[in-house]
């Protein structure tokens, strides 16, 4: 075992506390919106990327507190699962977007996705933007986006309603709690150790 990465760990955590120290790796929990939005509001994170092969199994034991894989597939490193979570983890940090309330509704926020994006013009060789878009009445035009929203859903990736737990709720719950936003909340640290085997 190569001692340097346990020692940068240590020294890391020496400096302040973590909230999770995460191994990217095919068997570990799978990543999805849920996981990105709970570990957005750690305070500090560690994620260290195997290589080729892993790390050191005594590593995982002992110093690892999560395990996390982005798919069901394998990559040369985990660098890239690590940049795909940063980014996933980070852009829901109250400040780090422009617009804060965009990011909570995004596809997967609430198990739907995303309803169609239309810009200007209007008309664009005869691609017309539905109606309703053009209206101005907020509550028909959101009402608009929750049913396209449901009904993409439905035929693109069905799975996800199962994790609804009834269509019904859809029309009659609504869709998501507004986040308490703290504004003294220290900023947060992601810190991406890259392990090699050699």
């Amino acid at each position: 075992m190569r001692t340097d990465r346990p020692l940068r760990i240590s020294a890391l955590k020496a400096e302040r506390d973590y909230d999770e120290v995460i191994f990217t790796t095919p068997d570990g929990e799978q990543f999805d919106q849920p996981m990105a939005n709970t570990l957005s509001l750690c305070e500090n994170l560690i994620i260290l990327c195997g290589h080729y092969k892993g790390i050191d199994y005594r590593i995982r034991e002992h110093l690892i507190t999560k395990e996390v894989s982005i798919g069901d597939y394998v990559l040369t490193g985990g660098e890239l699962a690590a940049a795909v979570m940063t980014d996933a983890i980070v852009r829901i940090v109250p400040g780090v977007i422009g617009d804060e309330q965009s990011a909570l509704s995004d596809s997967f926020q609430d198990n739907l996705l995303a309803a169609p994006v239309y810009t200007r013009p209007a008309d664009y060789k005869g691609w017309i933007v539905p109606e309703i878009l053009l209206s101005g009445h907020e509550a028909k035009i959101k009402e608009w986006e929750l049913q396209q929203s449901f009904e993409r859903t439905k035929a693109l990736r069905p799975d996800l309603l199962k994790k609804r737990k009834t269509d019904r709720l859809l029309f009659t719950q609504p869709l998501k709690k507004e986040p308490e936003i703290l504004p003294d909340s220290p900023p947060n640290r992601i810190f991406v150790i890259q392990y090699l085997n050699k």
